[in-house]
C-alpha cells in the first residue's frame, strides 16, 4: 500500500509524518532558516530513515503557514493542501484517543480548536488563539537573556525559580481570604527580584506562556461543557510542560493532556485528511 505522508510547515520547522498499513512510522523534525529549505530537508531525512521510494508514495498533504511557500508538486509527487486548524484538531483527536476535546496548538503563536469526532467524521471549530507562544519565548529570551534558541532555554530553566519572578496569591493575601489555592499566580514577573538568575527569568517566560494558553483553553472548554485539553506544537515538547499542566490540572479541575509525539499533531492531522 502507497503511504500518504503528512507535512506541516511553520517559518523555519517541519513536522513530517506517514502512515504505514494503520501505523505511524517515525515522525521527523527539522529546524531550517527558511519555509522551503526546512521542507525539502524534513522529506529527505524522512524517505531516507523509513527506507520509503518516492514510487511508494501516494501523495503529500501539506499544511501549516509555510505550506504557502510550496507551490510546486515536490520531486514530481502530487501534493495538495489542508486546513491548519483542521489538522490542528484531527491530530489532536488522533494523539489523545478521544473522540472530544479542545485541542491548543502552541506554536509560534497559539490556536484553539474545538474538535469532535462521530464515527469516522471529524469536525473542527477554530475557537481563536492568542500571539503569546513561541515567537513571545524566543523575543523575549532573546532580549532578556541574549539567547534564542528554545534548546538552550529549555535547558537553562531547569535551575530557574518561580518565587523570584512571579507573585503569588500567596503573596498578596492571607491565608484562606480567597478561595483560591495560594501557589496560584496572581501577576506574571510581578515579583521580579534583583536577584533573579537567568534561569528563573526563563522558566519565568515558558511559565506565562503556558498559563496563558491554559487559561484560554479553560474558558473555552468550560463554554462547551468538556474537561479534556489536549496540548500539542513545539512548545508542548519542552520539559516544563508537564508539570505546570498538572499543577494547572489541581488548581481548575480540568484535564489536561500532552500525548505522546504531541509536537507532530498537525502533521498527523494533514496524513489523516484524506
Amino acid at each position: 500500500m502507497k503511504e500518504i505522508i503528512g507535512i506541516d510547515v511553520g517559518g523555519s520547522t517541519t513536522k513530517i509524518v506517514a502512515f504505514r498499513n494503520g501505523k505511524m512510522l517515525s515522525p521527523q523534525f527539522i529546524r531550517a532558516d527558511d519555509p522551503l529549505t526546512s521542507l525539502y530537508g524534513a522529506f529527505g531525512k524522512f524517505t531516507t530513515e523509513n527506507d520509503i521510494a518516492l514510487f511508494d508514495i501516494k501523495k503529500i498533504i501539506m499544511t501549516g503557514v509555510g505550506s504557502s511557500f510550496a507551490d510546486k508538486p515536490i520531486y514530481g509527487l502530487p501534493c495538495e493542501k489542508a486546513g491548519e486548524f483542521e489538522c490542528v484538531g484531527r491530530g489532536g483527536l488522533y494523539l489523545s484517543g478521544l473522540d472530544e476535546a479542545i485541542v491548543i496548538s502552541l506554536g509560534t503563536g497559539t490556536a484553539l480548536v474545538y474538535a469532535k469526532r462521530d464515527g469516522d467524521v471529524v469536525t473542527t471549530e477554530y475557537l481563536g488563539g492568542t500571539g503569546v507562544g513561541g515567537g513571545t519565548l524566543v523575543g523575549l529570551s532573546k532580549k532578556l537573556l541574549g539567547m534564542e534558541s528554545i534548546d538552550h532555554i529549555e535547558e537553562l530553566a531547569k535551575s530557574g525559580d518561580l518565587s523570584n519572578i512571579d507573585l503569588k496569591i500567596s503573596d498578596i493575601s492571607s491565608k484562606g481570604s480567597l478561595s483560591l489555592s495560594s501557589n496560584m499566580t496572581a501577576s506574571n514577573f510581578g515579583k521580579l527580584s534583583d536577584i533573579a538568575s537567568g534561569g528563573d527569568i526563563a522558566l519565568g517566560v515558558i511559565n506565562m506562556i503556558y498559563e496563558v494558553a491554559a487559561m484560554l483553553g479553560i474558558f473555552a472548554a468550560r463554554n462547551k461543557g468538556i474537561k479534556n485539553i489536549v496540548l500539542t506544537g513545539n512548545l508542548s515538547h519542552l520539559e516544563q510542560a508537564k508539570p505546570t499542566f498538572e499543577t494547572l490540572n489541581g488548581y481548575f479541575d480540568m484535564n489536561f493532556i500532552i500525548p505522546e509525539n504531541s509536537r507532530f499533531a498537525t502533521a498527523i492531522g494533514a496524513a489523516l485528511s484524506k
